[in-house]
């Protein structure tokens, strides 16, 4: 008879995800995940398969909650400049909060894992890429609306505020960015927006 588990995956997922954002993959050890997570390293293989495995399985996890946070928030209906406004503020206001230091999880595995690991290189363009469409969503509706130039391209506006805010995931890990990060925040906001 198989034995039943004794967890819940989709928690041990989160668990796993939160590790490594904090930690980065390669300073998480196996032995860092079974105390982390509260089970075995047997039930870890079993459920998720090796470290890499479980990696890849906690950064989609992390994917598809930025994808529907992101989402929410610019598909709300009505004008979609403030909401894109207040997203870029409210990424920027986390990013300034002194006590996170964590960046993105997939800007900070694309600096550690990208340039020599394929399978999440492409975990990570696929993110970036989600994102990009996202945005470049809300910018074609605030064009359909009015509130933006027609002659703007909404492509490029989904790039410029997607790289952006990899920039500011990647100084939120540092101390004392707090003014860097708002100071560039109302000049991207002034070049958006104008």
């Amino acid at each position: 008879m198989a034995r039943t588990k004794e967890f819940d995956p989709d928690v041990v997922l989160e668990l796993a995800m939160d590790l490594f954002w904090e930690r980065g993959f390669e300073a998480t050890s196996m032995s860092d995940l079974v105390e982390h997570l509260g089970i075995g390293k047997a039930s870890i293989y079993a459920a998720f398969g090796c470290k890499h495995e479980l990696f890849s399985k906690a950064l989609q996890r992390y994917l598809q909650l930025a994808d529907e946070r992101i989402t929410g928030a610019l598909s709300q209906p009505g004008p979609a400049v403030p909401a894109i406004r207040a997203l870029l503020g409210r990424f920027v206001s986390e990013a300034c909060d002194e006590h996170r230091y964590l960046g993105c999880l997939v800007s900070n595995t694309a600096v550690e894992l990208a340039a020599r690991d394929p399978e999440i290189a492409a975990l990570v363009e696929s993110g970036w890429a989600s994102w990009e469409t996202i945005f470049a969503s809300a910018f074609e509706r605030a064009q359909a609306q009015g509130e933006l130039a027609a002659d703007r391209d909404p492509r490029a506006l989904a790039r410029f505020l997607l790289v952006f805010l990899q920039g500011v995931w990647v100084f939120e890990r540092t101390p004392n960015a707090a003014t860097r990060l708002r100071d560039a925040s109302e000049m991207v906001a002034a070049f958006l927006f104008g």
